[in-house]
């Protein structure tokens, strides 16, 4: 195979697959099997979602829905507050993470009086 069909393969390749790389993602992932305290083996917990994402393609308003979804999901809150922000914990083209804490309304109410 010459050089420049492998580079127009290589070129495609990225370019199909570009477009998924650098979408957010909740990090949550499963211990198959496991036993309840060692079900989760990424870094959010049903009560406090961490998302990752790339800062140059998303924004966080995307983060903040998606948080507040799994706050919802889980019936864990009602919405997520943000907590931190952390760099390099996540995949190498998703590098920084959101951390958020689900929050139920009334709990938020009576902290506000």
């Amino acid at each position: 195979m010459s050089r420049l069909k492998l580079w127009n393969l290589w070129f495609l390749v990225l370019l199909v697959s570009g477009c998924s790389l650098y979408q957010p993602f909740v990090d949550r992932r499963r211990n198959a099997g496991a036993e309840e305290g060692k079900l989760y083996v990424g870094q959010s917990r049903p009560e406090a979602p961490v998302v990752c994402y790339n800062g140059w393609v998303t924004k966080f308003d995307e983060l903040q829905k998606m948080a507040d979804a799994e706050c919802v999901k889980h019936q864990t809150g009602d919405y997520a507050e943000p907590v931190e922000q952390d760099v390099f914990t996540c995949r190498l083209l998703t590098p920084a993470a959101w951390k958020f804490k689900c929050v139920k309304k009334e709990e938020a109410e009576r902290t506000d009086q």
